[in-house]
């Protein structure tokens, strides 16, 4: 009779350590952060912007097609997820800028590009690439069909993703902390989903 109180008891602490959803000695593992919509495809309440890119809202879409500027975000991020869906034309000249330093003028020198030009003169840091700091492992071709980023940043670690493939994984510690821009400078560009989530 003994016996068979000592099987249950163990099989009860058995149980209660693999408990869903716990760690080691029970712990509860920490959930995930939640994901906050920057743009939706309706409204640019979390953005401001620079320069004179003729950015128009419609059809689920944020879209610039002249001059030149920025979309950047009233917030500043330090460690995060981004994922970005784009669309551009061949010619296109656009990108993803992380931590911006001086938001009024977002630059390569003042935060982390992530190239979207296919057609860069200088192919080195074209697409999937961060600009100055690390040149793609893949040549992708994002013109003429809707892309994804998905963007890692923790601390000194970046690790860019495009289109499911990894382009850039790479460690720098220019910048800890700024907004986010979204680039015009030539052709076509479209955005229609960014999300982010604090790390």
């Amino acid at each position: 009779m003994l016996r068979g109180v000592v099987v249950v008891a163990t099989i009860s602490v058995v149980s209660a350590a693999c408990a869903p959803g716990q760690g080691p000695a029970g712990r509860v593992a920490a959930p995930e952060p939640p994901w906050t919509t920057l743009f939706d495809g309706t409204s640019l309440a979390a953005w401001t912007t620079t320069g004179d890119a003729n950015w128009q809202v419609s059809d689920g879409v944020v879209a610039a097609d002249a001059g030149a500027g920025f979309l950047v975000t009233r917030e500043a991020y330090g460690d995060f997820e981004l994922e970005v869906e784009f669309f551009v034309s061949p010619d296109a000249n656009s990108g993803v800028f992380l931590r911006c330093a001086n938001p009024a003028k977002p630059g390569a020198a003042t935060c982390y590009e992530v190239n979207i030009f296919d057609q860069r003169p200088d192919p080195s840091y074209r697409t999937g690439g961060i600009v100055g700091i690390a040149k793609p492992s893949v040549r992708i071709d994002a013109g003429n069909r809707w892309n994804t980023y998905h963007i890692e940043a923790h601390g000194r670690h970046f690790v860019v993703t495009l289109n499911g493939q990894t382009t850039v994984d790479v460690e720098d510690d220019k910048l800890a902390t700024g907004p986010i821009g979204l680039q015009y400078a030539a052709g076509q560009v479209k955005f229609r989903s960014v999300r982010i989530r604090r790390q």
